[in-house]
């Protein structure tokens, strides 16, 4: 049994020395120390019971501490705790005070919690980074289209990365210029001859407000002429004015064709009262025979004035030529 005593004696020694100096970080205590980090061991092991990994923030304050930057214990476990990248303010803050750039804590972590890259915007801010605008389409004075592609270089403004709006709001509004400096231009040769126009036009208007960038310079790195658009819109206005005056045509023919369909019928309904008047003369001449209001030899007279009538309107025809 000594034995066994023995080896759960010595097992026993050996769980409860790995927990001690798992619960109680010694090795991290005596590097912090070591480095000018003042930190007592009590928090650190309460760190542990706050789920809060030690070596990270005594990474953390060692870092900032050979850095001249004024960081608390208690500011890199809140920020952790917030679901921040200690880290990566951390490394940014540095970035910043070795550049001369204003960012604090408060700052920092502000703009890390926002879900902005805080050491990309101060590497931004030390270089600044070029942007290529899609191509932007815009059409002269004169009709002609330019499509435009322009280079724009920012830097980040840290005071406005919180609530500033991003990159393509300054893509929008450095088009938006382009647009309007072309489309104020009488001639597009006056823009390819002075394309640097453009660029003062559009940096005068101050297109990087209320946008996490300040606009260093506009640059327009391509010019491409593109359709007649003038010609074009003439063309289609020719085209509506064709089909136009085709259908307004086609109305006054289809107005003649019913003036000319109601004449006919009227002229139709004329002949059928004369047949009809005709074919009653003879019942009025037997009527008249009858009554004795005309006689035989006025019948004569009326039958000699339309032969004579009809000899006359015969003569009066022209004769028609025979073919030799």
């Amino acid at each position: 049994m000594e034995p066994v005593m023995i080896a759960l004696t010595a097992l026993g020694i050996f769980v409860f020395i790995i927990l001690f100096f798992y619960i109680i970080p010694l090795n991290l205590w005596i590097t912090a120390i070591f480095s000018g980090v003042k930190i007592s061991i009590a928090n650190l092991i309460f760190m542990r019971i706050r789920k809060v990994p030690p070596s990270l923030v005594v990474n953390a304050l060692i870092n900032s501490t050979k850095a001249g930057l004024k960081v608390t214990s208690n500011d890199v476990e809140t920020h952790y705790l917030a679901g921040g990248n200690v880290n990566s303010v951390i490394r940014a803050m540095i970035s910043a005070d070795k550049a001369n750039i204003a960012l604090d804590w408060k700052a920092a972590t502000a703009i890390n919690l926002a879900g902005r890259d805080v050491l990309e915007a101060v590497q931004m801010s030390v270089n600044p980074k070029v942007i290529d605008t899609p191509p932007v389409t815009a059409v002269a004075k004169d009709g002609i289209q330019l499509i435009c592609r322009a280079r724009v270089t920012v830097r980040t403004n840290i005071n406005k990365l919180v609530g500033g709006a991003g990159e393509e709001t300054v893509l929008a509004r450095v088009g938006e210029g382009v647009v309007s400096s072309i489309g104020s231009a009488l001639s597009h040769k006056e823009v390819l001859e002075h394309p640097d126009s453009i660029s003062k036009v559009v940096l005068a208007k101050g297109l990087d407000a209320g946008t996490a960038f300040e606009i260093l310079s506009i640059d327009i790195a391509d010019i491409d002429v593109g359709k007649n658009i003038g010609a074009y819109l003439q063309m289609d206005q020719a085209n509506a004015d064709k089909n136009i005056a085709q259908a307004k045509a086609e109305e006054r023919r289809a107005m003649a064709v019913a003036l000319e369909q109601e004449m006919k019928a009227k002229a139709q309904e004329a002949r059928a009262m004369v047949i009809e008047a005709e074919a009653q003369i003879p019942q009025a001449m037997a009527e008249a025979f009858r009554s004795g209001n005309m006689g035989i030899m006025d019948y004569y007279k009326m039958k000699n004035v339309q032969a004579d009538t009809e000899m006359r309107e015969s003569i009066a025809k022209p004769t028609p030529k025979k073919d030799s």
